[in-house]
């Protein structure tokens, strides 16, 4: 019996998503017609010409380079994860891919981030690359390996959604205040979903290491800590998540505290309807396929 993981992305993700891409093509159009208009106007000299087009292409070589520069210093620095270095993050980085149904399982790497608790996912030239930081590695084998676990299918996540290539196709829209943090915030939420279906044990240690650090996440008062939702609501909270690309820690705890307890799947390819207010509509189902 094989089993395969139906991915639902959060509501607001096709949202966003939508509302990008219709700016998207709309600014890309107008830049399409002024570029049009600048090349066929005679009343525009042909040094005027040449010096946009020098520019266009020396700010897509600095973009080129910069990503070239970060993934290069990557591959010097960082120390690649194979099955001969750390094969128990290997397995687990193969083991979901597969689960996902990845076309390849992505390059892994781990650095040192200064005491930094966080991961990233990145693209360069069609390769995927998932760089994990080391304090948030050394937490993992010292208090808990499912909070790795939910980590790495996070970001797997990304990957499996194409957030990279879909953030730089619509890039035009960036000139849209708030739109931006708003669709990334929307993907987090979706990457949680794929994160908590692949590992629900790490998923609460997983969001509470990145709140209060590598010694204090196992002494922190869970519902408490949800409740700042309400307890430390104000302007400057609000403002703060609006200008963020994640949404808020208490929020994404909240959405996973009555599932912690629950399985994260149903094994049954019929599932039944959950109430509109239940976010859990969104997750990802595991189904059985005889």
């Amino acid at each position: 019996m094989n089993s395969k993981i139906e991915l639902k992305p959060y509501s607001k993700e096709d949202i966003y998503f939508f509302v990008k891409a219709v700016f998207s093509i709309i600014l890309y159009f107008v830049l399409a017609y002024g570029m049009v208009v600048i090349f066929s106007s005679e009343s525009i000299s042909p040094s005027l010409q040449s010096a946009i087009i020098f520019y266009a292409i020396l700010l897509l070589l600095a973009i080129f380079i910069r990503m070239g520069y970060y993934i290069g210093y990557l591959k010097g620095n960082a120390v690649k994860v194979t099955s001969a270095q750390f094969p128990d993050i290997a397995e687990i980085v193969s083991r979901q891919s597969e689960l996902l149904e990845l076309n390849k399982v992505p390059d892994v790497y781990i650095i040192q981030s200064g005491g930094l608790l966080n991961a990233l996912t990145t693209n360069f030239f069609g390769t995927n690359y998932i760089v994990l930081f080391s304090e948030m590695v050394e937490s993992a084998y010292e208090q808990d390996k499912k909070v790795l676990e939910f980590i790495i299918g996070h970001e797997l996540g990304h990957i499996k959604h194409r957030h990279m290539l879909k953030r730089m196709l619509l890039l035009p829209s960036g000139i849209i205040p708030f739109l931006n943090a708003a669709y990334s915030r929307a993907c987090e939420y979706t990457c949680d979903n794929i994160g908590y279906t692949l590992c629900p044990e790490g998923a609460k240690n997983g969001l509470l290491l990145m709140a209060s650090g590598r010694l204090l996440f196992k002494n922190v008062n869970v519902p408490e800590f949800i409740n700042q939702n309400q307890t430390e609501a104000g302007f400057w909270k609000w403002f703060a998540e609006k200008l963020s690309s994640h949404p808020n820690l208490t929020k994404r705890i909240a959405r996973l505290k009555d599932h912690i307890k629950s399985a994260p799947v149903k094994p049954s390819a019929v599932l039944d309807p959950l109430p509109d207010d239940d976010y859990t509509r969104f997750m990802p189902r595991n189904i059985k396929d005889n």
